[in-house]
């Protein structure tokens, strides 16, 4: 896919060079123990040098050769497949050299050091992948992907990030550079010629353009959202007072016994931490102490660290029990934060004979559940995937991180912002920030320290 140059610009300060030119790096691309199969990948100006030394000859561009692989007094190192990748069609857009052998460790780190003996050096964590961003072969929203195929743990997050690793995300973006740098146009040309009348259809046209553009950033800004959350999940505090089936509830969502479960309040002395995959959304969930005044210093520790893990939450279940529920406990739903959704979950109806389900309200939203039985989890989850931002059929979506978003958002009140502006000048420095914002995002304007925190993330055969 193509897209604009990076920006490399380097200010006084800002640490070394990404890649030093000409350099030939080297390393084992597999998973560290042992495999059936073994890669140990070369790239850089040096690799026909090595593949000579190693292989006998350069293999044919993008075929698998078979040959012996030797050290330098000729002994055989192992027999495998050797595939030579002409720059610049390759991954880093440099020559790239794949030996694949068998994934023995010894074997693998016998080969990496016979690459090394012949001038290449070892690769740093996510270099090759850095290579490919600088040499245009994939922009930043794209190599970033590349981690997250990586990290995926479920199938839906893996599919997302081989979207975004395909450009589904960074054409988006694209796109709305597009018709920005048309708008920005516009706006520039009513600076450049003061002396002409502006029409004022030009300026309703201008006003239709920005309310387009707009419209398409918050739709983009919502998939991205939606994104994030298969990247990250969501974390999800239980509280509520002591003996109100926290830990069940735990146990029920988690399908397994995570936390221990008595008749004895108090019991969970510190938070309990377990993820589950709703429709592919990582939920944490955080089982925390029962919330009161205790005399017992360890239960009070304990109590401290609920509170402070509520603080953090994304979303919060107050769990009660269906005998308080005309009695709900205020003064501990008083100090819970505002703006953070929450649902009150009304446990052990199996005991009181309510039926199961869910209300909402202008007061929020209550659900009616067994633990026990299970009666009633459904509709809770369904709450859960509906505050992480799920949707269904979202075949569509692409993977996106938070420093996405902070752009995104950034680039919408921007946008808000250059609407509001009568002065041309002020709108067109509006605009040039809007696009500036949405240039970070794919690392067209990129600073070099940003790149080193995004690409040292990666593993070292990356």
């Amino acid at each position: 896919m193509a897209h604009q140059p990076h920006a490399r610009g380097r200010g006084e300060g800002q640490g070394p060079a990404l890649t030093a030119p000409g350099e030939t790096i080297a390393a084992i691309a597999t998973p560290p123990g042992r495999g059936g199969i073994g890669v140990v990948r070369v790239s850089g100006g040096k690799c026909r040098e090595v593949a000579r030394a190693v292989v006998g000859e350069v293999p044919p561009p993008r075929h698998a050769h078979l040959a012996h692989f030797r050290c330098a007094d000729g002994e055989v190192i192992d027999q495998g497949l050797a595939i030579f990748f002409p720059a610049p069609h390759s991954y880093t857009g440099e020559d790239v050299l794949e030996l694949q052998g068998h994934g023995g460790p010894m074997v693998m780190r016998e080969l990496l050091a016979r690459c090394v003996e012949l001038g290449a050096r070892l690769a740093q964590p996510g270099e090759f992948t850095r290579r490919a961003f600088l040499n245009d072969r994939l922009d930043l929203a794209q190599a970033e992907s590349v981690a997250d195929l990586i990290d995926a743990s479920s199938v839906e997050a893996a599919r997302s990030a081989a979207r975004s690793l395909a450009g589904v995300f960074s054409s988006r973006i694209h796109e709305l550079v597009a018709q920005l740098v048309e708008l920005r146009a516009h706006v520039e040309a009513c600076i450049d010629f003061p002396e002409e009348e502006i029409d004022p259809e030009d300026r309703r046209a201008q006003d239709r353009r920005l309310e387009r553009l707009l419209e398409l950033l918050g739709k983009l800004l919502a998939e991205a959202t939606q994104g994030a959350v298969l990247r990250e999940g969501l974390t999800v505090v239980l509280v509520g007072r002591p003996n109100v089936g926290k830990s069940s509830v735990l146990n029920r969502l988690a399908g397994e016994e995570v936390a221990i479960v008595t008749p004895i309040a108090g019991t969970t002395r510190d938070y309990v931490r377990a993820t589950v995959s709703l429709e592919g959304v990582p939920i944490h969930l955080i089982d925390t102490a029962g919330l009161r005044d205790a005399a017992d210093e360890v239960e009070r520790i304990g109590v401290e660290r609920a509170w402070a893990a509520v603080r953090s939450a994304g979303a919060i279940m107050f769990i009660d029990v269906a005998e308080d529920e005309a009695h709900a406990d205020l003064g501990l739903q008083g100090r819970l934060p505002e703006g953070v959704p929450m649902a009150r979950v009304v446990n052990k109806i199996d005991l009181s004979g309510a039926p199961a389900g869910r209300s909402d309200s202008d007061e929020g939203t209550i659900l009616h559940i067994s633990a026990r039985t299970g009666t009633g989890i459904a509709e809770l989850r369904g709450w859960l995937l509906e505050v992480a931002g799920w949707q269904p059929h979202g075949e569509g979506l692409f993977m996106a991180r938070e420093r996405h978003l902070v752009a995104l958002r950034e680039a919408r009140a921007l946008l808000v912002s250059a609407a509001s502006q009568q002065a041309f000048e002020l709108k067109a420095e509006d605009l040039r920030l809007t696009q500036a914002a949405l240039g970070r995002i794919t690392g067209e304007v990129s600073a070099d320290d940003l790149l080193g925190e995004i690409f040292g993330r990666f593993c070292i055969g990356k």
